[in-house]
């Protein structure tokens, strides 16, 4: 792809948005940021910044082309469908980030073509209710507007530096510390996550070839289990701890212990071949364990925002919670 080609991001500074500027800026592109400048407004200071609002605040969008869009910030249809039908004939093709999420929990059969989520509400804008069931509305707005034009990314779990939710980051830093370690369900539970870096150069590989399409994005491939992740991650003894006195002590599958999900709730594991012979590559687990904790030790936290404006803070388990948790299930015979 020559230098020049031209890139629309709508949010653009937070976690993989700015990985996705940074690769885009690194290929030689003309990059363009949109957003409301509240998050990392120094970010990128030679980067074009439009400034405005996804939902009624497009006009510095207005009578600009581009070659292409990703969407890193799209979660209601209404709202998408501004910017879908805005950019319309300016630009070449519309990536929207998407999540696993648009599948049922339950549905163990995740495939690409398989179906998703439909609200009882499709005009529903609870965002932390619907999450999932409102991604896949904005898909198919997306598909809508551009028909062969629409690239709809079902991303798994992202991590790697500057990731704000901890989830992935816990482990790499818990396992690094000396000690026993609480380890839920099982070692060979196979878990799934893709290092930002690797899916923001595949998004790019895709929009600059012109590439539609909905795609299950995420790793590795094939999946790892959870016993070899916590390996990679540190030589710290896990005590394996069972799903159901987990539940019964109430503690809550994938955020306060990232990557578990207990197999009475479902699975997120879905198929990532379309992906890959796309041309989706990994690095090494090492390598992104390694990144994603020398960034976290060097780093202040960091904090996102949900949909709806209110700050998300990491929820995963405290140093107290966590040796609580082991001395009860150490009492209870575990």
């Amino acid at each position: 792809m020559a230098t020049g080609w031209r890139l629309l991001v709508l949010g653009g500074t937070v976690f993989l948005g700015r990985h996705l500027v940074a690769a885009a800026l690194g290929r030689g592109h003309d990059v363009t940021i949109f957003n409301r400048g509240r998050s990392n407004p120094d970010l990128f200071p030679d980067v074009e910044r439009l400034g405005g609002d996804r939902d009624g605040g497009l006009e510095s969008l207005w009578r600009r082309t581009w070659d292409a869009v990703v969407d890193t910030s799209g979660f209601v249809p209404r709202v998408v469908r501004q910017s879908a039908e805005l950019l319309r004939g300016s630009v070449g093709l519309y990536a929207l980030i998407s999540t696993r999420s648009v599948y049922p929990l339950q549905g163990y059969d995740k495939s690409d073509e398989r179906p998703v989520i439909e609200l009882d509400d499709p005009t529903t804008e609870d965002v932390n209710q619907n999450y999932g069931g409102l991604k896949a509305l904005c898909e198919e707005v997306v598909v809508s507007v551009y028909g062969h034009r629409a690239l709809n990314v079902r991303s798994g779990l992202i991590v790697g530096p500057f990731d704000p939710t901890g989830r992935f980051t816990y482990w790499t830093l818990r396992m690094a510390r000396d000690g026993e370690v609480l380890a839920p369900g099982a070692p060979d539970r196979h878990v799934q996550f893709i290092d930002a870096r690797d899916q923001a150069d595949w998004i790019l590989d895709m929009a600059e070839a012109g590439r539609g399409g909905t795609f299950n994005v995420s790793g590795p491939r094939p999946p790892a289990t959870l016993g070899e992740v916590l390996s990679a991650c540190g030589k710290a003894t896990p005590t394996w701890v069972g799903d159901e006195f987990l539940l019964e002590q109430g503690v809550r599958p994938y955020f306060e212990l990232p990557l578990w999900v207990p197999p009475s709730a479902g699975t997120l594991v879905m198929p990532v071949d379309r992906a890959a012979v796309a041309g989706l590559r990994y690095r090494d687990i090492a390598v992104t364990i390694r990144d994603t904790r020398e960034w976290a030790r060097s780093s202040a936290p960091v904090s996102a925002t949900d949909a709806g404006g209110r700050v998300r803070q990491p929820a995963t388990l405290t140093p107290e919670r966590e040796a609580q948790l082991l001395a009860l299930w150490h009492e209870h015979g575990g």
